[in-house]
């Protein structure tokens, strides 16, 4: 297998499949029965895309075994199977063949095909770290309140918020209830928060902001995540807080501080993260809206995150600005962007429209909960906006909807996860090649 690509989405594939097989046994439920494929297919997809939608609830459905396993695929997912592999053979100290590089910087998205090899040895080191103080901090609370079992939902949270994952264990307090009954502990949203924003940072951006001392320069790609990621929080957070303030099913009851912070942590969260402290299906239509935009934005590449990149979206909004101001090429921080990424930021926005337009309508048009046709219509697009940015956040859709809607959201996170293009690549990986060089006339087409 030659083709990087086709490597990813492979891995990911078995990782799912796998995974499920696993799931199915009785040892993973509650009940001590077999599950049904289609439950644990639907589980293992979400856990190694790191979406975190749900069809049964986390905490009652599986065993303490069975949640190890979905911890396992959501720690697997987040950082890839393949980036896993690699880190092993640095650490045995293996020769790597320039394709398994290629692969590498495939899978963390790496600029420099040559710092794929110091970027994937760091990545395991900065997600253990991470880990290991969220779940530290996490413990403070958990540890009191649920006395040995804290250590095991600190430990777990931790891993799933870094990851974007949004798995919880917290349905003993409430079904789905994910984080609500924590909504006014700000020792437990604040932490969270941090794990979700480091984690959709990117391995990129880490790396360069802990070379800083020796480059004593930022590269353009981090300068471009950290300014974004910073506008998209407190522009996120003040409008949730406008839209949300007077909503008593949300954050109305609160008082400031509370409001501030249940505030921040929707728009946080809403960066692919999938924990929810409101009750989403509650919020205002404006909100929902809002929460779609940042959702579809998502977190940086090479990230866990997902989403179309706020990288996409910086240069696809530059080049708008461009042609507006008559300019050639589109301009980021007085650099020049190549046309091809360009073209990548569009295609990669294109099939998430196209993806999300079918995911929507299938999920409008074959079920009937019980809502108006208007409100089916935004959850239905909440709910496959979430499922392509691997966010995990819903409106309560997932949970009663049918067999072929989950099924649409199931490839939906597939695609959102491995990508796009790299899906597209390993599909026509073996088409014929022989008329790349071969010289096109030009046509004119009058568009604008």
């Amino acid at each position: 297998m030659n083709n990087p690509a086709r490597v990813i989405v492979s891995s990911f594939a078995l990782l799912i499949l796998a995974g499920a097989l696993v799931l199915t046994l009785p040892v993973c439920s509650r009940s001590g029965t077999f599950t049904d494929f289609f439950t644990t297919l639907f589980t293992a997809t979400s856990a190694s895309c790191v979406t975190g939608l749900v069809v049964v609830d986390t905490g009652t459905f599986w065993t303490p075994f069975g949640q190890g396993v979905i911890l396992a695929l959501i720690q697997l997912g987040g950082l890839g199977i393949v980036t896993f592999t690699t880190f092993f053979n640095i650490a045995l100290r293996k020769r790597m063949a320039l394709h398994t590089m290629k692969v590498a910087s495939e899978q963390v998205s790496a600029i420099d095909l040559f710092d794929a090899r110091k970027l994937v040895s760091s990545i395991l080191v900065i997600t253990l770290s991470c880990e290991a103080i969220g779940a530290l901090l996490l413990g403070l609370t958990f540890v009191p309140q649920f006395g040995s079992d804290g250590i095991y939902y600190s430990i777990f949270i931790a891993v799933s918020a870094f990851c974007n994952a949004g798995f919880d264990q917290f349905g003993f307090l409430g079904e789905f209830s994910s984080l609500t009954c924590f909504a006014e502990n700000p020792a437990v949203i604040l932490p969270i928060a941090a794990l979700i924003i480091f984690g959709g940072l990117g391995f990129i951006v880490w790396y360069d902001l802990i070379m800083f001392h020796k480059n004593r320069r930022l590269i353009l790609h981090t300068k471009v995540v950290l300014i974004t990621t910073l506008f998209l929080l407190v522009v996120g957070t003040m409008f949730l807080l406008i839209f949300e303030w007077n909503n008593p099913k949300t954050i109305g009851g609160m008082d400031f501080d509370d409001k501030l912070t249940n505030a921040f942590f929707q728009s946080t969260t809403t960066r692919t993260a999938g924990f929810n402290s409101i009750d989403n299906g509650a919020m205002t239509s404006m909100s929902k809206m809002l929460s779609i935009l940042l959702m579809f934005i998502g977190a940086a590449p090479g990230s866990t995150g997902g989403g179309i990149k706020v990288t996409s979206f910086v240069v696809i909004l530059m080049t708008v600005f461009s042609v507006i101001r008559n300019r050639n090429e589109a301009v980021v921080g007085k650099r020049r962007v190549a046309q091809f990424t360009v073209y990548k930021a569009i295609t990669v926005t294109t099939i998430a429209l196209f993806a999300i337009g079918i995911a929507t309508l299938t999920i409008y048009f074959t079920n009937d909960m019980g809502h108006s046709k208007d409100i089916l219509g935004i959850n239905a697009l909440f709910e496959s906006v979430s499922a392509f940015s691997t966010v995990g956040l819903t409106t309560g859709v997932t949970a009663v909807s049918n067999e072929i809607s989950r099924i649409v959201l199931i490839l939906t996170m597939f695609l959102g996860r491995v990508g796009p293009i790299s899906l597209a690549l390993s599909i026509t990986a073996n088409m014929s090649t022989k008329n790349k060089s071969l010289v096109i006339p030009e046509g004119k087409i009058i568009v604008g």
